[in-house]
């Protein structure tokens, strides 16, 4: 089939991946994003960091300049919701009337907060962070001084710990699992970012959960299960994503936690594709359909999206890679630590600066590294080959010299 025309159904970081990989791959048939979003497209992780903080602005998160939309000839209607996806004639029924029906159309509808009961969207002081407008609404209420609860301990809800300790405010985060970040890095090196925190001032509250909530004369007052009590101005719920997939399914695609595709994102229908946060995309390596929830597999998958548009079979199975900015600490996370049975340090966890290397009977399975970003593209590298632990703790041997030496590059 010749395609001509792509409809791309989102206008986050995998769609307008998707967009500019097309045009530098020379396609120049038309290609549109529509999303319900108002804004044009905009970067995501900044709004829980350098946005909230003050430091970015509308402009220094775009996506997408006007002269970038020009000269790639790109049509982005924001503010349009698709209500209906005939997948037979890739045709799209959409809010503000009308149709679009493409030769191609690609799903990266992303996803929505995950919200608490206890804390209805639109409520005075309660907020859910996924949005510019999400972001704007919340710096409104960063002063200093203010009592800010966090509900939720993962990446998005210490970068929010961070920034809003960093503006003065007084920081409660309320964690139901027993360390925040534990599933995500194991005891050990969860320990060390609540410690991070806790020495930054947060009070963090992990193995509890909130039982009630109470209205105040300035703000909420959070009963706690322990039987604790805590006041606030402003809570943000922090407690994961739900996958857009309501189009997809209604439009009878596959969908198991996320709309279901092969290693090029394609689903079974003809012409239409799925990527990014809502994609759940076959991986060879781990034999199974996966789903990651960050920008950079957003990037990656929307290239492998747009070759196999002009149809190039190049899958892109590269192992997770995560990100984060907390205080002045730059953390990366690479690989899977599950069935890790050995975690080996590089430098000193008491100078906060430091890697760790996680091993499955003595191969590279996973890293994690404070302000040694090279470490881990070692490590990205370097998964599942095998180490000696002692000279992988080693300082003085260079990482790369050892995996020569040890023939991982073999």
């Amino acid at each position: 089939m010749s395609i001509k025309n792509i409809a791309v159904v989102g206008t986050g970081h995998a769609a307008t991946s998707t967009a500019r990989s097309l045009r530098r791959r020379g396609f120049d048939g038309s290609i549109t994003l529509i999303g319900d979003d108002p804004h044009e497209p905009y970067q995501r992780p900044p709004l829980s960091k350098e946005y909230l903080a003050g430091d970015a602005d509308g402009s220094s998160i775009a996506l997408f300049t006007p002269k970038m939309l020009a000269q790639n000839d790109i049509a982005v209607r924001s503010g349009v919701r698709v209500d209906k996806l005939d997948v037979a004639g890739r045709t799209l029924e959409l809010s503000a009337g009308g149709s679009f029906t493409a030769d191609a159309v690609v799903l990266a509808t992303g996803g929505r907060p995950r919200t608490l009961p206890d804390f209805p969207p639109g409520a005075p002081g309660v907020h859910y962070l996924r949005s510019f407008d999400d972001a704007a609404r919340l710096r409104d209420r960063l002063r200093a001084g203010n009592r800010l609860a966090i509900i939720g301990g993962g990446f998005i809800g210490l970068e929010l710990a961070a920034t809003a300790r960093d503006l003065g405010l007084a920081v409660t985060v309320v964690e139901a699992g027993t360390r925040v970040l534990e599933p995500r890095l194991g005891s050990r090196l969860a320990e060390f970012c609540a410690d991070l925190h806790r020495e930054a001032g947060v009070d963090l509250r992990c193995g509890e959960g909130v039982s009630s909530v109470e209205r105040t004369v300035d703000g909420m007052r959070l009963h706690l299960a322990g039987g604790t009590a805590v006041d606030v101005d402003d809570v943000v719920v922090a407690v994961g994503m739900v996958q857009n997939t309501g189009l997809a399914s209604a439009a009878g695609l596959q969908v198991d936690n996320g709309i279901v595709v092969d290693a090029c994102g394609r689903t079974a229908s003809p012409g239409v594709f799925a990527v990014g946060d809502v994609a759940s995309r076959y991986s060879e390596s781990a034999g199974r359909h996966v789903r990651v929830e960050h920008v950079d597999n957003a990037n990656r998958q929307g290239a492998v999206v747009a070759r196999a548009l002009l149809g190039e079979e190049e899958p892109d199975d590269s192992p997770p890679w995560f990100w984060s900015d907390q205080y002045e600490f730059n953390i990366q996370f690479t690989g899977d630590h599950r069935g890790a049975d050995e975690l080996v340090i590089r430098g000193t966890i008491a100078d906060s600066e430091f890697s760790a290397f996680y091993l499955c009977e003595g191969r590279l399975a996973a890293a994690f590294a404070v302000d040694r970003g090279e470490d881990v593209v070692f490590a990205r590298e370097m998964l599942g080959a095998s180490f000696d632990k002692a000279m992988l703790a080693d300082q003085d041997i260079d990482l790369w010299e050892l995996s020569e030496r040890s023939g991982a590059l073999a």
